[in-house]
């Protein structure tokens, strides 16, 4: 059975205690690798590697820094092949998602940062004959990079990416759940010249190594993406030493379906935006919201679009969505169903187990819920999605509004002015209309309310990951 290891100052180590973790295959529901149970002793010698790698990095041009980033990007599309079967036997999810966009925007995020920094200027302010003032944005040290086992590769990188590229050194910890891309990453950074200890990667639970990244006075700022409880807790025991923070949070995001939009377009990118990755994207459309007066027209297509999908082995490329990640997740999702019926729900569509090897749930639609239920106001990260019905603009953005959650919503009209006013009303990070999933990298990404603080992507990453010093001299 393999065993990973941590990357710590450009090497592969064992964990100093021996300590390790099972790796499940969730498509076929056995461990088939172990991963380290890291510990402070080794977040200590990352520590030190990610200072020694510090003095080297922060001082390198951003030509030479562009440069090695840019060859990561490269190497990582050269390896897409394995990178995308490990991500699928780690993560359950189909071979053809992990290999068509996940691994693809892992290799776009190192691109695209490693182009930004060449081209990232400061401002300058003159006060004719008196004075000049002007900002240079400083690299602020060893960051920690935490990341989810739902997109592992993708947000791992979009993470560390932004971060490296400004002269940080980085500690970065994988979901103990799907650690391998994180593991073959390591060798791909040796490759591509990066030098030792500007990337470590330590292996482990959340509430263990995890935990002492955030806690450790080394680190000067934290990223991570997960969920709002341990979120709090993140924020919390950051806030303590006064880091820099970027959450990003959970979801329960409404997909709002006017009349007057193209029926069977809302339909077809309703379903990918319910299912997609067995649900488990923070971005997933879990609340249907459709007009009254479409309301039976496009449950009907709905349900029957969804019945086409196919469950199963993420390896068959005839598999539309895969195995969840893993069984106590299958179980968690599982109970949201049966409460969904204690509720007063009827399920339309699936809700059931199936009978084979691994995590498999079938997609599942559910209706008549009251908007305050638990059902439609907790996050369930699976296939499940309730539908439910309003009479107004006004009706449908309050029910859009009506949770703790502000990551994401999608807005299906024909109608300029309608999606402009009600856009502006939603109470989310990122507004899609008419699309979901289309992103620009140049734009800033994060949520409200409950979702998280801080924004990811363009400039504001890479503000994120500087500090801002002012300079001012005398004329």
């Amino acid at each position: 059975m393999e065993k990973i290891q941590n990357f710590i100052g450009g090497k592969y180590m064992d964990p100093v205690k021996g300590q390790y973790l099972d790796n499940y295959d969730p498509g076929r529901g056995k461990v088939y690798s172990q991963i380290p149970n890291s510990t402070q002793e080794d977040l200590d010698l990352a520590v030190q590697a990610a200072e020694d790698g510090f003095r080297v990095w922060s001082k390198m041009s951003i030509d030479k820094r562009s440069r090695i980033l840019l060859k990561l990007a490269d190497l990582i599309e050269d390896n897409i092949k394995e990178l995308a079967v490990a991500e699928s036997r780690d993560n359950g999810k189909p071979y053809t998602l992990a290999i068509s966009v996940d691994i693809p925007r892992a290799a776009t995020n190192f691109r695209f940062y490693a182009s930004s920094i060449v081209n990232f200027s400061s401002e300058s302010h003159i006060s004719e004959g008196f004075m000049v003032n002007y900002t240079r944005r400083a690299p602020i040290g060893i960051v920690g990079c935490i990341s989810p086992w739902n997109l592992p590769l993708y947000l791992f990188s979009w993470k560390i990416a932004p971060a490296l590229a400004m002269g940080n050194c980085v500690i970065a910890k994988p979901s103990e759940m799907t650690p391998m891309t994180a593991f073959m990453l390591g060798k791909l950074t040796k490759q591509a010249g990066m030098p030792p200890g500007v990337l470590n990667i330590l292996h482990g639970e959340g509430s263990g190594i995890g935990q002492a990244i955030v806690e450790s006075t080394s680190t000067k700022a934290i990223s991570f993406t997960g969920g709002t409880a341990t979120g709090k807790i993140v924020g919390a025991t950051a806030a303590q030493q006064f880091k820099k923070v970027s959450l990003e949070l959970g979801g329960k995001n409404p997909n709002l379906v006017f009349a007057d939009c193209d029926l069977d377009e809302a339909v077809k990118m309703s379903v990918k935006s319910s299912f997609t990755n067995q649900g488990e994207i923070c971005l997933c459309g879990s609340r249907i919201l459709i007009e009254s007066s479409i309301y039976d027209a496009f449950k009907k297509k709905f349900v029957e679009e969804a019945s086409k999908l196919n469950v199963g082995d993420p390896f068959d490329e005839k598999s539309d969505l895969g195995a969840l990640v893993s069984e106590a997740h299958l179980e968690k999702v599982q109970s949201y169903i049966s409460l969904a019926q204690e509720e007063g729900g009827t399920v339309l569509l699936g809700g059931n187990r199936l009978p084979k090897d691994g995590f498999y749930l079938e997609p599942t639609i559910i209706e008549g819920l009251d908007q305050n239920c638990r059902t439609n106001q907790e996050e369930i990260f699976g296939p499940v999605v309730t539908l439910d019905k309003f009479s107004s603009e006004e009706e449908a953005i309050n029910q859009a509004n009506a949770t703790r959650y502000g990551l994401s919503c999608t807005i299906w009209t024909n109608n300029l002015k309608k999606a402009h006013n009600v856009a502006h009303q939603i109470h989310s990070g990122i507004i899609w209309v008419n699309c979901w999933l289309l992103r620009d990298l140049r734009t800033p990404f994060g949520g409200m309310k409950d979702s998280g603080i801080g924004r990811e992507g363009g400039n504001e990453a890479l503000q994120f990951f500087s500090e801002p010093q002012n300079i001012c001299i005398k004329l």
